[in-house]
């Protein structure tokens, strides 16, 4: 799946919305590193869902999508050495 466009907007916003688990938010962003859906585009859709999700849900969100983030490039650099 791309996440390029309108899927992922509504991805992200959903995954928020129902405060997925962590690994959620990984297997749908994926790694860092692969093209499509850049930092810039996560935080704009945060900032966008917000009002409609709350705080304590968007601040959940941002600390899942950090860890699932950091466990993509860790998982990345591993399989380079």
């Amino acid at each position: 799946m791309s996440w390029q466009g309108p899927r992922s907007t509504i991805g992200i916003a959903v995954l928020d919305a129902v405060e997925a688990p962590m690994m959620s938010y990984l297997l749908h962003i994926g790694s860092a590193e692969e093209p499509g859906l850049s930092v810039d585009d996560v935080e704009d859709v945060l900032v966008a869902v917000a009002p409609v999700i709350g705080t304590a849900r968007t601040a959940a969100a941002v600390r899942k999508i950090a860890e699932a983030l950091g466990l993509a490039i860790q998982l990345t650099s591993d399989d380079t050495e």
